[in-house]
């Protein structure tokens, strides 16, 4: 158990830390998104320090009987509140998928295209005069090294 202070310093709450309880299916969803979900708890519960909402490590049923102590609320209206969080947090994050998943499939796209006419591009000319394209990218290492080695004889 660990004792940790409110934001106004009046009041302890105990926090019982036992990993060992076995944990229900939105216990599990909490604790694997507790660490995102820590500031937006923060921004509902602003007179909640939040080493006390860190001392909950993540268990549903903890942080909903600190914040109802602080609160006033029941346990009941706090794990719903939670609860909404959570799922608006997980909202956001599927429509952020949802809306980069095109733009994934355009980015693929291009680079196939890309590659499909850089790429000949640029072997032909090599595979034509294989000794000038050795000395091209000779000569533009070299000049690349004189620009950077320059800078550090001074």
């Amino acid at each position: 158990m660990e004792s940790e202070n409110s934001a106004s310093g009046d009041q302890q709450t105990q926090v019982n830390t036992d990993p060992s309880r076995p944990a229900d299916p939105s216990e599990l969803r909490f604790r694997e998104r507790f660490e995102s979900l820590l500031p937006t708890i923060q921004e509902y519960w602003p007179d909640l320090a939040w080493d006390t909402l860190e001392a909950t490590r993540g268990s549903l049923d903890e942080m909903v009987r600190v914040i109802s102590l602080h609160s006033g609320l029941t346990s009941h209206g706090v794990r719903d509140q939670l609860e909404d969080l959570f799922q608006i947090a997980g909202d956001r994050t599927r429509n952020l998928a949802d809306s980069l998943e095109p733009l994934e499939k355009q980015l693929e796209q291009l680079l196939d295209e890309l590659n499909s006419t850089l790429r000949p591009r640029i072997e032909r000319p090599v595979r034509q005069r294989p000794l000038l394209a050795v000395a091209m990218a000779a000569g533009i290492g070299v000049l690349i090294g004189v620009i950077f080695a320059g800078g550090r004889r001074s």
